[in-house]
């Protein structure tokens, strides 16, 4: 198999990884409906992490790009909107 076979397999591990992580912890938060022991600073590092690598690469429309850095950016994002909403109400 080629160089770029494996490159491209490689690319599909934190495209399926990075979503998938995240989607665990957003599930987590909806099921408890607490932001108890959740930081907000790190989803809000994690998610402009997420969105500088996904403009430093310049991959804009390549699938597994979209996926494992943009897709977690806005989840992330989330994150960190539901973490607000939760600890707004309990305050």
């Amino acid at each position: 198999m080629s160089k770029e076979f494996w490159i491209n397999v490689a690319g599909w591990i934190p495209a399926i990884t990075l979503p998938l992580a995240t989607l665990f912890q957003l599930r987590q938060l909806l099921k408890t409906r607490s932001a108890e022991g959740v930081s907000i600073m790190t989803w809000l590092l994690f998610g402009f992490a997420n969105l500088g690598i996904y403009i430093f690469t310049e991959k804009y429309f390549v699938i597994q790009s979209m996926l494992a850095q943009l897709l977690t950016a806005i989840l992330n994002f989330v994150i960190v909107g539901i973490l607000l909403f939760y600890k707004r109400r309990n305050a």
